[in-house]
């Protein structure tokens, strides 16, 4: 214990000695980092880490950074003098990159139509990059910088080109809509237990359906004979239909392939059990079954092509298909009346089909 006291009278006195020679302004700078040391500490109690924020080095370098290194060892510092140091020196750079930014309110924003421009471009074009849709600015009289154009993608999300010019099978499909029909099997069944098998063709562009037949046995030569009249129709309607969807079906002979080929149409296969390669198709046959054949008892097989008959003209002429904006496959859409104000009474009249289960709707003459 009198060691101990000792001890610290020696140690003391030698800095009431340190002290004597140092200046009032030097004294009480000491007791501020003292001070502001002791309350970081008491802030942290109990963290394995002491942290100061960006206030507490400002405040220390702001004190400290006009002593030399010499004298800031002789502080009882929590850090090193080349770190206090350091703080004033990066406080500096951030002051005078604060300067020297502009005052004004700086670079005007790109319009927002020259944005939107933009993202049109690359989404409807994948295989450009920054700079194509750049150039295409430029011929298009619109003048923009490069890295303009390159961080409007970029704020959008867009990947580089490398990135999106993969294909996928939705893109494929689009791309090829105008020449790309698609076939499949449906079953269902009449009020004996009978099943009966039906052969639908639609096509991706229009939505159109066409109804090949429908039978209780559907042999070879049943579909090859389904196959020359899809032919026929498509020859009827000029369509420039180069390939058709199917699926993997033991019910498509060979001779089907043929005949299409013969007509210049190319047979794809989907993939086994992957009806999304057949989407839209597969949306069609539920479409048909949640319209049509949930809501009818079939009789025989001639009342079922009856009823196919008249929901393939109410599908065609009337429905309308949100897959390619609430148009119909063989009709255009009305004129919209424009005068809604002005409107005090609509003649809306409708047409029943199949005795009430799809109803039309038309504004009278």
């Amino acid at each position: 214990m009198l060691l101990r006291l000792a001890y610290l009278g020696v140690t003391n006195a030698f800095a009431l000695l340190r002290l004597l020679s140092m200046s009032d302004r030097d004294k009480d700078v000491e007791i501020l980092v003292l001070r502001h040391q002791i309350a970081v500490l008491e802030r942290q109690l109990g963290k394995t880490r002491l942290r100061f924020s960006s206030g507490d080095r400002a405040f220390l370098a702001a004190l400290l950074h006009r002593l030399p290194a010499e004298a800031l060892r002789r502080f009882r510092l929590l850090v090193r003098p080349e770190t206090v140091l350091r703080w004033h020196r990066d406080f500096l750079a951030r002051r005078h990159a604060a300067e020297s930014r502009p005052k004004g309110p700086g670079r005007p924003r790109t319009v927002r139509s020259i944005r939107l421009l933009v993202l049109r471009l690359a989404r409807e074009n994948p295989a450009w990059g920054y700079r194509r849709v750049h150039g295409e600015l430029l011929v298009l009289g619109i003048k923009v910088a490069a890295s303009t154009v390159w961080q409007i993608l970029k704020d959008a999300g867009i990947d580089p080109a490398a990135e999106r010019t993969s294909t996928t099978w939705s893109a494929f499909l689009r791309s090829q809509a105008g020449a790309l029909p698609a076939c499949d099997f449906f079953e269902t069944s009449t009020l004996s237990g009978a099943r009966l098998y039906v052969l639908a063709v639609i096509e991706h562009a229009s939505r159109r359906i066409h109804i090949l037949g429908a039978t209780a046995h559907p042999t070879a030569s049943w579909v090859a004979q389904a196959a020359r009249n899809l032919v026929m129709d498509l020859e009827d309607e000029g369509s420039p239909a180069r390939f058709l969807i199917r699926d993997r079906d033991g019910k498509f002979p060979a001779l089907f392939d043929a005949v299409l080929a013969d007509a210049g149409i190319r047979v794809v296969l989907s993939g086994v059990r992957i009806p999304r390669m057949n989407a839209i198709m597969e949306r069609r046959l539920r479409t048909c079954r949640h319209e049509l054949l949930d809501r009818t008892l079939v009789w025989n097989q001639r009342h079922l092509l009856h009823a196919l008959r008249e929901y393939e003209r109410f599908y065609n002429s009337h429905r309308p298909h949100q897959g390619i904006a609430n148009a119909r496959p063989l009709h255009a859409l009305p004129q919209p009346i424009i005068d809604q104000a002005g409107v005090t009474h609509l003649d809306i009249r409708r047409r029943q089909r199949l005795g009430g289960i799809l109803n039309e709707y038309h504004r009278a003459a």
